[in-house]
């Protein structure tokens, strides 16, 4: 059985796409980095995909006058590369194209720098430090039609009590995303998760 086709979605400077490109070179995540497609022409994330001899693609909205079209665009790139797990890592853009998210419900991922429900949206970093939280963290969890409400796959909590800055509380999470989302990632290489209402259940793959 071949290994996991993963297609990852970026924006910006890439850090999280670093970290699952890290894990693959380390052998400690057991999948075939297939494509990275940013929204943003200037992504770093270009740059560390060219530089790791992974396809990389630029495909930005402003070129399309709808947003569905935009990820119609996507889908069909993913599709080309034969992508089987679609991976957002500072993507920062909503998918709402319903084929899209038809064609891969359970099988495309993102993760957001707090503990879900709470601090959705695009600030959940100032957000939580603003209100004076103690505890933050983040949620890797599956997408749907929902902004960051799809069924959660995995949570890990961050200690910010000590953090006096906004920036100190994202690099807090961030130091902590890049251990868990490769985690996460090769975990589909081994098993499969079940999504039952608002829960998920992993299933491993039987022993050889």
């Amino acid at each position: 059985m071949g290994k996991i086709r993963v297609g990852v979605l970026a924006s910006g400077r890439g850090s999280d796409f670093q970290s699952i490109v890290d894990g693959v070179k380390g052998g400690k995540v057991n999948v075939t980095m297939s494509v990275l497609i940013s929204d943003n022409p200037d992504a770093k994330a270009l740059q560390i995909a060219r530089e790791n001899n992974i396809p990389a693609f630029s495909i930005e909205r402003g070129k399309y006058l709808y947003r569905e079209e935009h990820d119609n665009a996507i889908r069909k790139k993913l599709e080309e590369f034969n992508v089987e797990l679609v991976v957002l890592a500072g993507y920062m853009r909503l998918i709402t194209d319903r084929k899209f998210l038809e064609d891969y419900k359970g099988r495309i991922i993102n993760i957001h720098p707090a503990l879900l429900p709470c601090f959705p949206g695009t600030h959940a970093q100032k957000d939580a430090f603003n209100y004076g939280v103690k505890i933050s963290g983040y949620t890797i969890h599956f997408v749907d039609a929902s902004p960051d409400g799809g069924p959660i796959i995995y949570q890990e909590t961050v200690d910010i009590s000590s953090c006096k800055t906004e920036d100190e509380v994202s690099s807090k999470i961030l130091e902590r995303e890049h251990v868990g989302l490769p985690m996460i990632v090769n975990s589909f290489s081994k098993g499969r998760y079940i999504i039952e209402g608002r829960r998920v259940r992993y299933v491993p793959n039987p022993a050889p």
